[in-house]
C-alpha cells in the first residue's frame, strides 16, 4: 500500500482515526475518501494553512505518510516547510529568482575589482553546465526529469557561482515539477503528485567525489527531504560505473528508507526497462560541458580541515592509511600556512613500518604544490589492499617549517561498512622523517 488517498493499508487506515475517521467504516471508494475531511489535523494546522501552496487532501495526505501519519509530526514538518518557504521566498522563485550576478558575488566574497568590467556569468554558468532537466512524461502521466551526472564540472561549477545559488535553483526546479504535476492533474482528471527521475551517471569520476560538491549535494538531499515528501516516485540509476557504489555510500544515508526503496539501479538492460515506464520520445539527449575558466569568479573554495599538523624544515611527515578492501577512495584536501609544500601519495606492504620515500612505490608523483596560494585537493582509487602513505614533504626548506591543514578521508564501496567509511583518520599513524634525502 502506498499511503495515498485510495490506497490505505489497514496500519495506515488505523492512525488516521486521529482524524476522527471511522476505520470500521471506512469506504475504499475513491469518491467517497475524498470527501472527508481529517478535523483534527486540519484544525491542528488551521492557522497556517491560507498561507500553504495548496490544501486539499492529496497535498495534506503527503505530510502524513511522510511523518507515518504520525499528525503531530506531521504538523511540525509543515510547519517547518512554511519557514522555508518564507525564508526562501519559494512563493516567487520562478518568476523572480536569478542567480547572483558576477559583481553581486564578487563584492559578497569581498573581492576587489581593480575597475574590471565583469560580465554577468554567474547569471549563465546555471543555466548552461548545471545539468538536468524535464524532458517529457511517463506512462501514467507524471513528470520525467532526466539527469547527466558524467560530464558535469564540480570544481568549476563552484568556481563560478555561490552554494546559496546551487540550492535555490533546485528549490526552482522542485517548484517547477510541482506546477507541472498540477496541470498534468487538471489535463488528466486525476491526482499527479510525484516525478520520475532518471539519473544518467555514465562517466561518474573521482571529480564529483570533490568534498564542498558532496556536502552541498547532501544539503539539497535533505532539502528536498523536508520540504517535497512524498515527491518521488521513482528514480532509475543507468550506465552506472564501479565507483558508483563509493558515490552513493556517503548520500544514501540522508535519504530516507521510503526514499531508498524507490531507487532502480538498472544493469545493461537499463532501456528495456526504461521503456516499460516511459515512451522513448519522451527520454532526451542532453549535452553538458566543463565550465569555462573566463566564469570563474575566484580561485578556490573555502574549506574547514580537520587536522593540522608542523612539517620541520628540512624534514617530511608521513601519514599511514590501511586499505582493506579493493576499490575503495582515498581523498584528501589540504592548505599550507605560508609557502608551498610538497605532496605524494606511496604505497607501502605493513602499517607502522618506517621507510623512506625511496624504499615505497609512488602512486601519486610527488611535486610541490602552492597550497598556501590555492588549497589542493585530490583522490585516489586503491586498486589493491595495502598501506598508502600521504607525505608532506619539506627536506628542501633550510629555514622554514610548513603547517599543514588537511582533511583526509577512505571512502568505502557500498558493500561494506567500516570505521574507515567515517573518514579513515582514527586508522592514522604519522611518520616524521627529520633532515632525510627522502
Amino acid at each position: 500500500m502506498s499511503g495515498r488517498v485510495g490506497d490505505l493499508s489497514p496500519k495506515q487506515a488505523e492512525a488516521l482515526e486521529q482524524c476522527h475517521y471511522d476505520c470500521n467504516k471506512l469506504c475504499p471508494s475513491f469518491a467517497l475518501l475524498l470527501s472527508i475531511l481529517w478535523p483534527q489535523f486540519r484544525e491542528r494546522i488551521q492557522d497556517i494553512l491560507p498561507q500553504l501552496p495548496a490544501q486539499h487532501d492529496h497535498f495534506l495526505l503527503r505530510w502524513l505518510r511522510a511523518r507515518n501519519f504520525n499528525i503531530q509530526k506531521s504538523e511540525a514538518m509543515l510547519r517547518k516547510h512554511l519557514e522555508f518557504r518564507k525564508q526562501m521566498k519559494v512563493d516567487a522563485i520562478i518568476t523572480d529568482w536569478q542567480p547572483m550576478a558576477a559583481w553581486q558575488l564578487l563584492l559578497s566574497l569581498q573581492y576587489t575589482t581593480n575597475g574590471t568590467i565583469l560580465n554577468d556569468c554567474c547569471l549563465q554558468v546555471i543555466e548552461k553546465y548545471l545539468s538536468g532537466g524535464m524532458c517529457g512524461h511517463d506512462r501514467e502521466g507524471s513528470p520525467v526529469w532526466y539527469d547527466v551526472i558524467g560530464p558535469v564540472d564540480p570544481k568549476g561549477l563552484f568556481l563560478s557561482a555561490s552554494k546559496q545559488d546551487f540550492i535555490k535553483s533546485k528549490i526552482r526546479d522542485c517548484e517547477v515539477l510541482q506546477q507541472e504535476c498540477d496541470v498534468q492533474s487538471q489535463k488528466l482528471g486525476r491526482n499527479v503528485e510525484s516525478i520520475t527521475m532518471i539519473y544518467d551517471v555514465e562517466g561518474l569520476g573521482l571529480k564529483h567525489l570533490w568534498k564542498p560538491a558532496i556536502e552541498t549535494y547532501t544539503e539539497i538531499l535533505q532539502m528536498f527531504e523536508a520540504n517535497y515528501p512524498e515527491g518521488l516516485k521513482r528514480l532509475f540509476v543507468i550506465k552506472a560505473p564501479k565507483l558508483f557504489p563509493v558515490a552513493y555510500n556517503l548520500v544514501k544515508h540522508f535519504l530516507s528508507e521510503n526514499t531508498r526503496q524507490k531507487i532502480n539501479i538498472l544493469g545493461a538492460n537499463w532501456q528495456e526497462v526504461l521503456m516499460k515506464y516511459i515512451d522513448a520520445e519522451e527520454l532526451p539527449i542532453h549535452h553538458v560541458s566543463p565550465v569555462p575558466p573566463s566564469y570563474y569568479v575566484r580561485d578556490h573554495v573555502k574549506m574547514e580541515y580537520e587536522q593540522c599538523t608542523t612539517v620541520s624544515r628540512g624534514s617530511s611527515q608521513q601519514l599511514d592509511y590501511e586499505i582493506l578492501f579493493p576499490g575503495c577512495v582515498l581523498r584528501w584536501q589540504f592548505a599550507s600556512d605560508g609557502a608551498d609544500i610538497g605532496f605524494g601519495v606511496f604505497v607501502k606492504a605493513k602499517k607502522g613500518e618506517k621507510k623512506k620515500a625511496a624504499q615505497m612505490e609512488e602512486v601519486v608523483l610527488s611535486q610541490r604544490y602552492n597550497a598556501h596560494l590555492v588549497p589542493e585537493d585530490g583522490s585516489l582509487t586503491c586498486e589493491r589492499p595495502g598501506v598508502y602513505v600521504l607525505r608532506f614533504d619539506n627536506t628542501y626548506s633550510v629555514f622554514q617549517a610548513k603547517r599543514i591543514s588537511f582533511t583526509v578521508e577512505v571512502l568505502l564501496p557500498e558493500r561494506l561498512q567500516s570505521p574507515q567509511s567515517n573518514g579513515g583518520s582514527k586508522n592514522t599513524t604519522v611518520q616524521a622523517e627529520g633532515n632525510s634525502q627522502s
